[in-house]
């Protein structure tokens, strides 16, 4: 009995088992992608612990999403110089040790100094761990693989803002980094056992080596003033801003520099010639678009949810949470799915389910329910989750393992930069729609609308009960009225986020008529058309 129990370390031919290697990379993968938002609702705290404002206290964020943005696009560069293994430990072990400074930092400088720390230890997580598991399995279990990696990065910033927010009421913002450490301990440990370089991936030979300077250069500076920019944009009124247009002349100015220079240069540190592939190009632009989506919803519902519904932290974060079950659930049917369908339809499916859901969401009101709200998010999330598995199959079915670590590292910057988009582009639109609707509203509140002047009478009346004049009465029955006004625009702002993000979830379809088919067999290579 014990042996029919017992879950083997190695396969029949004596190596090790890739299941037991999935939950390894998926540990520090989850760990990962938990931090990029489990910090957001503890803004307010940090702030005040710290002595620092609620803006200053942003940098904590910034400061994580700019170093991580840098590093991921480098990490197949820096897998062949020092071996992946040893930077994949080296990267737990920065990610675990500045979570640990995190914690204990006594000021914001030192936090942000930390966390930029943090930032560049995790930003190489995801891109090798990803590579990891497509070498670890065979193509027709690759959809499974990329199942049990969608789990940590689809779940971890559903749960992050609930966790973080649970933490924060209940001991101390500090734990929120503290969690880190047995998670990172422990992948350090399974990966030293488990994890091995494959015989193909040959390291670089230092003495040889030709560093591209001017590549690494231009795609630090790029993609860090695109950080800087995407995140202050609203708060500074983008271009109305000198420091924004001049974070948008070096981000633009850098990045086509980076690509010209990328595109001809004999040892590029990212290969761009990764997207003559077809099905590659066309899955890094979809996934761009997967992570708009998750991540502008994922902070849409819970700020909709404080605002206008009157939520706590941690209520709207377990509106959130039942989604992340959903996605965790339907992840390895989906993968056994493409052994059945062919991905393409998979992924039109999901973008059809989640383009309903938020078009469901765009008829939300002020009479809102808890029930409606986390139902309307668990129907979102089951569209979700068949993107994510079927897209990364198509994008490295036809991409040698010689080449995976580069790839990875290019449709995981492709995801993180489509979810910061994503969440300036609502921030914003939520910010001008809502002043939009105001001004629309506020013309129909005049003494010539019949409607108007009786909900003021109304209200002043019932006022007049309870106060000493009839002025007061008025001018309290007024300022009830004005703030009615200013939560139904905001409402209507969020339902223009919600259509505008439906028919972005839309746009995916068409690009699935572009891709190579991949017929689902149980053996032998890809079938292409």
């Amino acid at each position: 009995m014990s042996e029919v129990l017992s879950f083997p370390i190695t396969t029949e031919d004596g190596v090790i088992n890739p299941w037991l290697v999935a939950g390894t990379v998926m540990l520090a993968t989850f760990m990962e992608v938990l931090d990029t938002s489990v910090a957001n609702v503890a803004l307010p705290h940090i702030a005040g612990s710290l002595s620092a404002s609620v803006d200053e206290s942003t940098w904590v964020l910034t400061s994580y999403l700019v170093s991580n943005a840098i590093v991921l696009p480098l990490s197949g560069w820096f897998s062949s110089l020092f071996g992946r293994k040893r930077f994949y430990m080296f990267c737990v072990a920065l990610f675990t040790v500045s979570s640990f400074l995190c914690g204990f930092a006594p000021s914001l400088p030192l936090l942000v100094t930390f966390r930029v720390l943090q930032g560049a230890g995790g930003g190489a997580l995801q891109p090798v761990s990803q590579a990891i598991l497509v070498e670890s399995f065979s193509k027709k279990k690759q959809g499974q693989a990329m199942a049990i990696f969608g789990m940590g990065v689809v779940f971890a910033p559903v749960i992050g803002p609930t966790l973080g927010g649970w933490i924060t009421d209940n001991y101390s913002w500090r734990w929120i980094f503290f969690i880190n450490i047995p998670i990172g301990i422990l992948s350090l440990l399974m990966t030293q056992m488990l994890v091995f370089d494959p015989s193909y991936l040959k390291r670089m030979n230092l003495r040889t080596l030709r560093i591209d300077y001017i590549g690494v250069g231009l795609l630090s500076v790029g993609l860090g003033f695109l950080q800087v920019m995407l995140d202050k944009g609203q708060r500074d009124d983008w271009f109305g801003s000198h420091f924004i247009v001049t974070c948008a002349v070096i981000t633009g100015v850098a990045l086509i520099g980076a690509v010209f220079w990328e595109w001809h240069s004999k040892d590029p540190v990212v290969d761009l010639h990764l997207l003559r592939d077809r099905n590659f190009a066309l899955a890094t632009l979809t996934m761009f678009t997967l992570g708009l989506v998750l991540y502008a919803t994922t902070v849409l519902l819970p700020e909709m949810a404080q605002l206008l519904l009157g939520y706590d932290a941690t209520t709207s974060g377990w509106m959130l949470s039942p989604g992340g079950v959903a996605v965790m659930v339907l992840l390895p049917f989906v993968g056994w799915l493409l052994s059945k369908i062919e991905p393409r339809w998979l992924v039109t499916f999901g973008a059809s389910i989640i383009a309903l859901s938020l078009l469901n969401m765009a008829h939300f009101s002020l009479d809102l329910d808890f029930r409606t709200a986390m139902l309307a998010r668990v129907y979102q999330s089951c569209g979700m989750a068949f993107l994510f598995v079927p897209i990364n199959v198509m994008a490295f079915y036809f991409i040698s393992k010689e080449r995976t670590n580069n790839a990875t590292g290019i449709i995981n910057l492709a995801r993180n930069i489509g979810g910061s988009v994503g969440i300036s582009w609502v921030q914003t639109l939520l910010a001008r729609q809502q002043q939009i609707h105001q001004h629309d509203l506020v013309a129909h509140a005049t003494p010539y609308s019949y409607a108007f002047r009786a909900e003021l009478s109304g209200m002043t009346q019932m006022f007049a009960a309870h106060s000493s004049s009839m002025v007061d009465a008025a001018s309290r029955a007024q300022g009830l009225l004005y703030e009615s006004i200013q939560r139904q625009s905001m409402m209507l702002a969020f339902v223009d986020n919600f259509r505008l993000l439906a028919g972005v979830s839309l746009a995916i379809v068409p690009l699935m008529f572009l891709m190579k088919k991949i017929r689902p067999q149980k053996g032998g290579p890809p079938v292409v058309h």
